[in-house]
């Protein structure tokens, strides 16, 4: 739906609400641009090592701190994790194992055959002596205490009233007219003159009080007060303008001694570029790296292809030797053994030559006579 626009003369509520800004007084303007200029001045070294403390340690955090964490980490484990996995895995679970296997023929079962043989007879007798001895020897027993108990009882409520009947008689109703006809006005009387006196104590107690505080108010109240309203209050808003004014003055020196860090930081950043990183790698692109390819190709394929070639004859060189060696072996062992005869076939259940099996021989089972 359509929202009609507020009038420009009409004031919304929360245009209502907002407090419009107090001014300035002319003792906040002339501490605010002394105590900035001095502020930024005391700010800026600080926020300068600090800027560069900052960078240092992000740069030992990144070329020192993880790296030596990660070659702590992988020593750790190397020494630590993997001989107590292997320790676990290896000794101490087939030694755990073991334990438990023999205390279970040590503990387990004996105590089983223990609870099993000895002590659940033994908890049957005792529950068949409870059930047919001990419960009515105890009823009986039960039976004759509490006839004693009925007659002690009875005896000792007669005796309870008999004395109870002469206390009555011999201490509480003479206490209580000693009470009612003697302590009762001499107390109302001691009452009475101790509200005299506590009256008469007041008294002297106010006046002494309103002299005392009127000494007190106009020899130390009043003097405080005009201390406390003609110096203290104003030397407290003079310096809670000055505090206030240092405390922003030290945020926004703080934010520009940044600003200024950060151009410092990108000019020695911008004049180590250009001071080293360029040159260097000028030199490594237009000197270091034309050399090596020089050196590439004039010295080290060269030599590498020499090489190989010498090694490719040293492996023939091998090779003829090997077979030369094979050749001499094969020879002597001829002449000291003569000519071996045809090598048979690895399969040893098949006869050799015409002794094959066919179906019109006689070496099968199906067609021997």
């Amino acid at each position: 739906m359509d929202l009609e626009k507020p009038d420009a003369g009409r004031t919304t509520p929360s245009a209502r609400r907002q407090p419009e800004p107090a001014g300035e007084g002319c003792l906040t303007v002339a501490v605010r641009l002394p105590v900035r200029v001095v502020v930024f001045l005391v700010v800026l070294p600080a926020r300068l090592a600090w800027d560069a403390c900052a960078a240092a340690a992000r740069w030992l955090e990144r070329a020192v701190l993880q790296p030596l964490g990660r070659a702590l980490l992988w020593a750790g484990h190397a020494l630590l994790v993997q001989p107590s996995a292997g320790l676990w895995r290896y000794v101490l679970v087939p030694l755990g194992r073991a334990l438990a296997r023999l205390g279970n023929l040590l503990v387990v079962v004996p105590a089983a055959g223990l609870y099993r043989h000895v002590l659940v007879p033994f908890g049957h007798a005792l529950v068949w002596l409870y059930a047919r001895v001990l419960t009515p020897l105890g009823h009986g027993v039960a039976w004759v205490v509490r006839g004693i108990a009925a007659v002690c009882a009875a005896i000792g409520l007669g005796v309870f009233a008999v004395l109870s009947r002469l206390a009555r008689y011999l201490v509480v109703v003479p206490c209580a007219w000693l009470y009612r006809w003697v302590l009762t006005p001499l107390g109302r009387a001691v009452a009475r003159c101790a509200r005299g006196l506590a009256w008469l104590a007041g008294v002297l107690v106010t006046g002494v009080g309103t002299g005392l505080y009127w000494i007190t108010r106009i020899l130390c109240v009043l003097p405080l007060l005009a201390v406390w309203r003609w110096v203290l209050v104003p030397a407290g808003r003079v310096f809670a303008v000055v505090a206030r004014e240092t405390r922003d003055a030290l945020g926004h020196a703080w934010r520009v001694a940044g600003y200024v860090s950060l151009a410092v930081g990108r000019f020695l950043a911008a004049l180590f570029r250009w001071v080293v990183v360029e040159p260097a790698r000028r030199v490594y692109t237009r000197v270091l790296t034309p050399v090596g390819h020089t050196v590439r190709d004039a010295v080290l394929r060269p030599a590498a292809a020499a090489a190989r070639a010498a090694g490719g004859a040293v492996r023939q060189s091998l090779a003829s030797a090997r077979l030369t060696l094979r050749q001499a072996r094969a020879d002597l062992r001829r002449a000291l053994a003569g000519e071996r005869g045809p090598a048979r076939d690895g399969n040893l259940r098949e006869p050799i030559g015409g002794d094959t099996r066919t179906l019109g021989s006689s070496t099968t089972a199906l067609t021997k006579d």
